[in-house]
């Protein structure tokens, strides 16, 4: 657990420094937009590009920010965007997200469980962090990085899969690390298979109860 407090630590200081590389990233201009982002002032709206942008410039700048390898995910609908080494020959993995600045606390998507399950199964020994970047919308149709926090996503204190939203797994205290639950990947394997199964039969049961209700 300490190796990965430390690993933790080091990657969250590492996507900081990217994010001072970076600076503010143009997404539109007054001109087009004459009345500011309205309703798209929102991570959704912006975050495939914003994610790109971070996944090239870890790439160019890994050995810059401290990172000894660093490599995009080969597939769009990997439970990880790249995989790093920090030191070592030890490979973890990050899942990008962002989170619009003073924005409420609710539960977001992490990552389908089915998926995660199968990444645990495959690379049972690795780590896999969620590193979420904090965004703000600024009135020059920029946005600007302003922070970045890492957690392991085995250490998420909520577990909860969302019956309703594709089996995902949701998390409303995945950016405060105050409140990890320090699990080891069997542990957390096994608590989201109880929550998946529990989430499988909860949906299964309500299809049936829309089913009666359609024929009654």
């Amino acid at each position: 657990m300490e190796a990965i407090s430390l690993e933790r630590e080091q990657l969250e200081q590492s996507l900081k420094r990217v994010i001072s590389k970076i600076g503010d990233i143009p997404i539109g201009n007054p001109q087009i937009m004459p009345y500011g982002w309205r309703k798209s002032a929102k991570g959704r709206t912006v975050w495939r590009i914003v994610e790109e942008i971070i996944s090239q410039n870890l790439e160019k700048h890994h050995k810059d920010v401290g990172l000894k390898v660093v490599v995009p995910a080969s597939s769009e609908i990997s439970v990880y965007d790249f995989e790093f080494v920090l030191s070592g020959e030890r490979k973890s993995y990050v899942n990008i997200k962002s989170a619009v600045e003073k924005g409420k606390e609710q539960k977001d998507d992490i990552s389908k469980a089915g998926k995660l399950l199968e990444f645990y199964a495959e690379c049972g020994d690795s780590v896999l962090y969620v590193a979420t970047f904090t965004i703000s919308f600024n009135t020059n149709m920029t946005i600007s990085l302003k922070d970045c926090t890492v957690f392991p996503i085995s250490w998420i204190p909520d577990i909860y899969v969302n019956p309703s939203n594709n089996g995902n797994l949701q998390s409303s205290k995945y950016k405060n690390i105050a409140v990890a639950h320090q699990r080891t990947n069997g542990e957390f394997v096994q608590e989201l298979r109880e929550e998946l199964v529990f989430a499988t039969d909860k949906k299964k049961k309500k299809m049936g109860a829309i089913k009666i209700e359609q024929y009654s």
